[in-house]
């Protein structure tokens, strides 16, 4: 039993009881974060004028000041029609120094380097590029947000509710006189995403009012959060379990542990844990946990529903590369959809970022005797091939260390393949694969861990490798040109047909990803080496894994499979992934900008193991004689069928979905399975009318899983509408043999795959054998 070390919070809220004395709330705030005093932070309040960069000729003074929440950041516009503009902390992935950017490279000179920095944001927002009147202004810049948006990360689940709640308590405070009045509390109701009805408000509002003035202040604020916040569900449980004298003992809550959450637990584990989250001094000094302390306790990332041993790489890393699942991502360039629009280095970036470990480069000839890359016979912008290999080079690491693997669509004349084979020679120097590992002709792959930090080069080689050992030449420089084509374009289709010249410095480069057409998987079998691998378009891919299953579990088990979306996903849409990863298929490539429930479940599968972007498949599908087939499910010694039981039982702090100040969100709970046809299931719960504060269902489902090793189980939330499809409010996707039992919070990630900060589902969890 694992726990992790932390600082205890003070009780309820604190900070509410200093709103309800009279202290502002940007006090609050500055105290909730850990910064008072902070000069960083003062820096960021008083704000300051900075040059917004977005073209060469377009460059404004604009400026930018931390609001008094400590969480939005706001911006001057000069447009007519247009509010100031402001944009969240939580939303910034990075704030980087210099002229990182893409955007400021092109946009500014050498000699202003010192006096740049970006903001960079989570989602598909374009960076935002700043210049500071001095390098030290600059630093400053940089400094101070930098330390904000940790400290911000960086609060507990209670802290971030507790932010959240203090912002709307500002906002509802019209006239900034600490109370609140009747009309100022409904605000805040609507603010935090419930809506009430007069009547019960009146009850509420006379209920926390007991000086009978009309507002509410002083403790009448603090109690009416405590009767907000009040989580019913939480006291059931605890007081099933607290039987000492109203708290929990040590032996209390390893009975608990062991039986509501299905751990093993000692009284040391129990110790540690009221060490760890009991804010009351007292209780901590008598062995006693506190209702609090339980809560603190289950909203610990380690106490909810991913197995927090699962977290870290737990997998075994020394297998062959083709006995993974892949993270990989299609047209890696393109920020927006495959025609028109742009292609840039942050979409490399980005993916990088997501711990995708498969990108791809379609390369053309450029001017200057530079290669580009574009999306071909389109009119989506160009970027060079040597700044997306630089992007690739600095980024590629930081999310994982395990190997990347480039691939390439090659469209370039032989000189401009030679300049491709330099520049990754050049930038990304002995990382570079270039040979392989071992000193004589390999019969198999190397592992994720052998590879650690190194790149591989996908794409034709004019021989085969096993010809390099034995000192033989290609006749020529011909090959069959790549056989994917990524639209439907007849002029496309017709130059895959023909044969393209291959630089032998380029093709020298492929060692372990050799690309080639697929005929059959009798051909394959009888005549490809183990390094020589095959692109499928999603279409018959799937027909291939509906039609012949088993066959390609098998085919996979020896060889390498690469899918790739239809052409006719002009507008970037995504297929379902699981149905190849069925069939046992390693790079399962996506459109990694597009938000949807594709790249969710994707992000779900890749949740795990340390986020490296490897997975293991299951002892079944590594198996040359596997029986394996995910269609009929012939019964085998590898089938353990489960039974999953889930219980829903409550939500909290909802996000808005549509910002009007009148929209209150009507949440209903989807359960899904997804994996072998046999286990795909959904089920969900009635919709809870007006509240996305704390709406409760405690709705029961069960559901028969018979691959657990390849299911996946989402839980996502809807604002349900009778006459129009439901809007997303926020899901949550893991593998279902990382769950754990019992009570457990499911944190929910925005449409983004970004995490909600303070939304949250409350569950009950059980996984038993089938009978």
């Amino acid at each position: 039993m694992s726990c992790i070390r932390k600082e205890p919070e003070k009780s309820r809220s604190e900070e509410l009881l200093q709103y309800a004395r009279g202290q502002k709330v940007i006090q609050m705030n500055v105290k909730l974060l850990g910064l008072e005093g902070d000069p960083d932070l003062q820096f960021l309040l008083k704000g300051g004028d900075l040059l917004k960069v977005l073209s060469p000729s377009w460059k404004k003074t604009r400026y930018f000041r931390l609001q008094e929440d400590c969480k939005t950041m706001w911006r001057e516009s000069k447009k007519t029609f247009k509010k100031n503009d402001t944009f969240s902390l939580d939303d910034i992935s990075a704030v980087q120094m210099g002229r990182q950017s893409e955007g400021l490279k092109k946009s500014t000179e050498e000699q202003v380097e010192d006096r740049c920095f970006s903001i960079i944001f989570k989602s598909r927002r374009k960076n935002l590029d700043l210049i500071a009147s001095s390098e030290e202004e600059a630093k400053q810049w940089v400094k101070s947000m930098q330390k904000v948006v940790s400290n911000l990360n960086n609060l507990s689940r209670k802290q971030k509710t507790e932010h959240w709640i203090l912002s709307c308590l500002r906002k509802a405070d019209k006239n900034k006189d600490d109370n609140l009045s009747p009309s100022e509390v409904k605000s805040f109701l609507h603010l935090i995403n419930i809506e009430v009805d007069d009547e019960y408000m009146e009850m509420l509002f006379k209920k926390c009012d007991k000086s009978k003035s009309g507002t509410l202040a002083g403790e009448e604020i603090k109690h009416f959060y405590d009767v907000l916040t009040q989580r019913d569900e939480i006291d059931v449980i605890y007081g099933e379990y607290a039987k000492t004298t109203g708290f929990m003992s040590a032996q209390n809550l390893v009975d608990f542990l062991m039986k509501e959450q299905r751990e093993k637990a000692t009284l040391a584990d129990a110790h540690r844990i009221i060490e760890m989250y009991e804010p009351d001094e007292d209780a901590k000094e008598k062995k006693l946990l506190s209702k609090d302390g339980f809560l603190m306790y289950l909203n610990h990332p380690d106490a909810m529903i991913l197995n927090p041993d699962h977290k870290d790489v737990y997998q075994d890393m020394s297998q062959p590369l083709n006995h993974y699942f892949i993270s990989a991502s299609h047209n890696t360039y393109l920020m927006e959809d495959q025609l028109k629009g742009p292609s840039s280095t942050e979409a490399y970036i980005r993916a990088l970022q997501k711990g995708c470990r498969c990108v791809e480069l379609d390369c053309w000839d450029g001017p200057d005797n530079e290669p580009v890359i574009y999306h071909g016979y389109t009119l989506t912008s160009k970027i060079l091939f040597k700044d997306v290999i630089k992007a690739i080079s600095e980024h590629a690491f930081k999310t994982s260390q395990y190997p990347v693997i480039l691939s390439l669509e090659n469209h370039c004349s032989m000189e401009q393949q030679e300049v491709m084979a330099r520049h990754m020679s050049s930038i990304l120097g002995s990382a570079l694969i270039t040979s392989p590992l071992s000193d004589g002709m390999p019969t198999n792959f190397p592992s994720p861990e052998e590879l650690k930090g190194k790149f591989l080069i996908k794409g034709k080689r004019l021989n085969k490798l096993e010809d390099t050992f034995a000192e033989a030449a290609a006749d020529d420089n011909d090959v069959t040109e790549e056989e994917e084509s990524n639209d439907e374009d007849v002029q496309k289709e017709k130059s895959t047909k023909k044969k393209l010249k291959l630089a032998k410095e380029l093709s020298d480069t492929v060692i372990y990803f050799k690309s080639v057409h697929f005929h059959s998987f009798e051909d394959a079998q009888k005549n490809l080496s183990f390094y020589e691998m095959s692109s499928f378009k999603e279409g018959k891919a799937m027909k291939l894994a509906e039609e012949s299953a088993n066959a390609y579990v098998r085919h996979n088990v020896e060889k390498f499979s690469r899918i790739y979306p239809a052409g006719s996903r002009t507008d970037s849409s995504n297929y379902n992934p699981v149905p190849l990863w069925n069939a046992g298929c390693q790079i399962v490539a996506l459109n990694f900008q597009t938000p949807c429930t594709d790249m969710d479940v994707n992000q779900g599968r890749f949740l795990v193991n340390g986020k490296s972007g490897y997975i293991l498949k299951p002892a079944f599908m590594r198996d040359v004689a596997t029986e394996f087939d995910p269609i009929t499910l012939t019964r085998g010694d590898w089938l353990k069928h489960k039974t999953l039981h889930v219980m829903v039982i409550s939500a909290q702090q909802l996000p808005k979905v549509n910002q009007k100040k009148s929209s209150i969100v009507d949440p209903l709970v989807k359960v899904e399975i997804y994996g072998v046809p046999a286990d795909v299931a959904e089920k969900k719960t009635k919709p809870i009318d007006n509240n996305g504060f704390n709406p409760s269902w405690n709705e029961n489902f069960q559901f028969d899983v018979y691959v657990p090793e390849l299911a996946l189980v989402r839980f996502s939330i809807e604002d349900y509408d009778s006459i129009s499809d439901n809007d997303f409010v926020g899901q949550y996707t893991l593998p279902f043999n990382s769950l754990k039992m019992g009570y457990r919070h499911v944190p929910l990630f925005n449409k983004n795959g970004n995490l909600l900060p303070s939304a949250g589902l409350f569950a009950h969890i059980m996984v038993l054998d089938a009978e």
